[in-house]
């Protein structure tokens, strides 16, 4: 007989649990990246649809006007048409675009508390499928409105506001799975990895876009939208809720002379538990034994209790979700730390097109490296938070370094490109490490906390209202930098400024309250484990 090969035996040396708790943080990942997959492409987009004309301009009226040579002069030149793209070929299209932003994020944080609820009372694969098969069309739609030439604002800002209110399944639905799934032993360093599928969303959404931005920018959506459609089928059909979700399907297979995998007949199925002694080895599931030498002796032992299954939770209120200690903090503090992050997300390729002078492609492939800082600083916030047990100090020590570096960056595009390459993933980090640890492992903390006694359907909603506060502030964010980028780029980075020195504001009094605590390195604004 030949022996099990030693990639084999590393692979059934897991769980059954363990390879589950994998796929779905694999699985999760990848469909949330495809929400941010399909928002990048408008912040490519929009160096195309309004393009600097001044050369045509020029060119134009040397060809169209006549000089002192008699000749009557030629027609003019239909510059705006062919520089822009209307109705964005107008003077106040930085409105424009910016209203396109607004409508979006307008929709998506007041869908975002709705969503929530609506998490809490349907099953959780179905309400994000649906969600990703409609994003993915409305996305496919405004590509279109390259394909079929159409110009009417309103066609945009409604496919926006759609787009909009349909991604807010995204959020409550990933998190809740995630949440189900892991405890809170790590938490902040297992979500600050899960955490970078927003850097990787954006990172890729930049790549697509990029790629067709210059010949045809109706593929930088059509391409992002078919990708999310495709997986919301893949989350149909894969996608586990809860691990107790498993249960049924192991109680469906087994009959009293058959056996389970130990990990989950623990007080649940009634069946059998089995033991696999493989001299000395560590226990092993019956699923692999024929995967073991010969040797290996299977040894049933008395049956477990049957445990009733506890009845359903209730769903939480909102109000009653407001009434967890920090939600309304950290979810005004988002509120101020998203508004400066989705400002990036929406305008910093067209703000590196301008300061660097770079063609759309170059400076959409550029911005990346803000998203690549992100990733970096999600997970660190995520490590530092874990070890400190203070969400709340780190999230204010790295707004405290951000206000300053976001000063740096507006002060450096003229050194060349390298301090730009350098600020961008300073920044990127900075920026993105608070919103990152809120959005993931405090909205999960406070979504398990000790006064829900076990509730984890509330989850959702406690999801919801933070990023849903925190959404409010994304929509504003975009908005008013396209007010004041009227005035110059330097009153963009002013407000940024300002909006991080109010997140770090709102969070000093759990930051008092943490530091008060030292003796219990486990708290985190009541947030320890129950």
């Amino acid at each position: 007989m030949a022996a099990v090969p030693p990639g084999i035996r590393l692979l059934v040396s897991f769980e059954r649990d363990q390879w589950y708790k994998a796929f779905t943080f694999i699985l999760t990942f990848l469909l949330y990246t495809c929400f941010h997959l399909t928002r990048k492409p408008i912040s490519i987009v929009k160096s195309e649809l309004h393009k600097n004309c001044t050369s045509i301009s020029e060119i134009a009226t040397m060809v169209s006007g006549g000089g002192g040579d008699g000749l009557q002069p030629s027609p003019p030149l239909h510059v705006d048409m062919d520089c822009s793209w209307k109705p964005f070929d107008k003077k106040n299209y930085k409105q424009l675009l910016g209203a396109m932003d607004y409508s979006f994020l307008c929709a998506y944080a007041v869908g975002m508390f709705l969503s929530g609820i609506i998490g809490e009372r349907i099953p959780i694969r179905l309400f994000l499928t649906v969600g990703m098969l409609a994003s993915g069309l409305f996305t496919c739609l405004f590509g279109l409105g390259y394909v079929y030439n159409i110009h009417s604002l309103a066609f945009y800002l409604i496919v926006q506001v759609a787009n909009g209110l349909i991604q807010t399944s995204g959020w409550p639905s990933v998190v809740t799975c995630i949440g189900n799934w892991f405890g809170k032993g790590r938490r902040g360093l297992i979500m600050g990895l899960w955490n970078s599928h927003t850097s990787v969303g954006n990172i890729l959404g930049s790549l697509i876009a990029g790629y067709w931005v210059s010949t045809n920018w109706g593929l930088s959506f059509i391409v992002p939208g078919l990708i999310m459609a495709a997986m919301g089928v893949v989350c149909f059909f894969f996608l586990i809720e809860h691990p107790n979700d498993l249960k049924s399907l192991y109680s469906q297979k087994s009959t009293p002379d058959k056996t389970v995998p130990h990990e989950y007949c623990d007080g649940v199925c009634g069946h059998f538990k089995v033991y696999l002694q493989n001299r000395g080895r560590k226990t092993q599931c019956y699923d692999t034994e024929m995967l073991l030498p010969r040797d290996t002796v299977c040894i049933p032992v008395q049956p477990v209790v049957v445990v009733k299954r506890e009845s359903e939770p209730t769903p939480i209120s909102f109000m009653g979700a407001l009434r967890i200690p920090g939600v309304v903090e950290f979810s005004l503090c988002l509120l101020f730390a998203k508004l400066v992050n989705y400002t990036f997300l929406f305008w910093l390729p067209l703000y590196i097109t301008k300061a660097a002078h770079l063609d759309a492609k170059k400076a959409g492939d550029l911005s990346t490296l803000f998203d690549v800082g992100g990733i970096v600083g999600g997970i660190l916030a995520g490590v530092i938070s874990d070890k400190l047990g203070k969400r709340a100090t780190t999230c204010v020590i790295m707004l405290l370094l951000a206000a300053p570096t976001l000063y740096g960056f507006s002060m450096i595009s003229g050194f060349g490109m390298g301090p730009i390459v350098g600020m961008l993933l300073v920044c990127g980090g900075l920026v993105n490490g608070p919103y990152a640890l809120i959005t993931t492992a405090v909205s999960a903390d406070l979504g398990t906390h000790k006064s829900l006694k076990g509730n984890a359907r509330a989850l959702s909603t406690v999801t919801a209202i933070i990023d849903g506060t925190g959404s409010i502030g994304a929509a504003l964010g975009p908005l008013l930098a396209g007010l004041l980028s009227a005035w110059g780029w330097d009153q963009v980075f002013y407000m940024l400024m300002l909006a991080d020195f109010l997140a770090m504001l709102l969070l000093l009094r759990l930051v008092v309250k943490e530091l008060s605590k030292t003796s219990r390195p486990s708290s985190s604004v009541e947030l320890k484990e129950h």
